[in-house]
């Protein structure tokens, strides 16, 4: 499925959207964008469908129903925001899957004005956390991604379940202990959730072990306020080999996150020095 990106596109295209809400819980995703910055497009020796492949399309829908929630509209492949900033811009195979990215290697110069966009980023997430703490006490941030499980191709098996559930909760940076009321009520409250024709097979560390730099910094900078899950999505919402979108299980997957809201709320309230929302 071909996606054709005129320059107008990808001038006028903003690096990342931001709404504020009153609530305590923080939605991102920060690598649903596609969209490069010309010169960098023009450097490029990806085409638009094999990036498509590694980003991930669709998980700005997961979070709609969050008042705080951030998305991102450049591609991993410009700048990854869940990557240390030494590492954000791949500059070999063995940094994106082994792919080859570049025609032409971007110079020195222009890879520090890409990793502006990193620092650009984190300095507007710290200033909005900071702005969620001071108002509830607390807050969580739902980290949301997705993850591929045909890697071997459109037509082989795919990954088997075992290794790849619906949903994996990442949890490697944070206080596990001290934020497990709020995990596990929300990790109970995704099971119960309805997916077209089955349950949702939710479990934590196993896909992931939510090792991204996001999560790594809100628990670094927030210790003891501020709660970051790694969400990963398995692609049974699209088929990422073709990028065409399973509309019923994108609003299924939606809907179970809408519906951990109010538990969140609640499992945050609840925590010793809680503050109701």
């Amino acid at each position: 499925m071909e996606t054709r990106e005129t320059s107008a596109d990808l001038v006028a295209q903003p690096l990342w959207s931001m709404t504020r809400g009153l609530s305590p819980l923080v939605g991102t995703a920060i690598h649903d964008g596609h969209f490069l910055h010309e010169d960098v497009a023009a450097l490029m020796a990806l085409s638009p469908d094999d990036r498509l492949r590694e980003e991930d399309p669709f998980t700005a829908a997961f979070i709609q129903d969050l008042g705080n929630r951030v998305v991102v509209h450049r591609s991993r492949f410009e700048v990854d925001l869940n990557r240390p900033r030494e590492g954000a811009v791949y500059l070999r195979p063995e940094q994106a899957w082994g792919l080859d990215i570049w025609r032409e290697r971007p110079s020195t110069a222009r890879v520090e004005a890409i990793l502006r966009q990193h620092d650009g980023y984190y300095e507007m997430l710290h200033a909005l956390l900071c702005d969620v703490q001071r108002a509830h006490g607390r807050f969580i941030l739902l980290d949301i991604h997705s993850y591929n499980h045909r890697r071997a191709g459109p037509g082989a098996p795919p990954t088997a379940q075992a290794d790849a559930p619906d949903i994996n909760i990442g949890t490697f940076s944070m206080d596990r202990a001290y934020w497990a009321p709020v995990l596990d009520s929300f990790m109970a409250c995704l099971r119960r959730q309805p997916f077209p024709g089955r349950q949702l097979d939710v479990r934590e560390n196993v896909a992931f072990a939510g090792k991204g730099e996001q999560t790594r910094f809100v628990h670094a900078r927030f210790p003891g306020t501020g709660c970051a899950i790694a969400v990963e999505f398995k692609k049974i919402f699209m088929d990422e080999w073709t990028g065409e979108p399973d509309p019923q299980a994108i609003e299924a997957l939606r809907a179970a996150i809408r519906a951990s809201l109010p538990v969140l709320e609640a499992a945050l309230a609840a925590m010793p020095g809680g503050k109701t929302p």
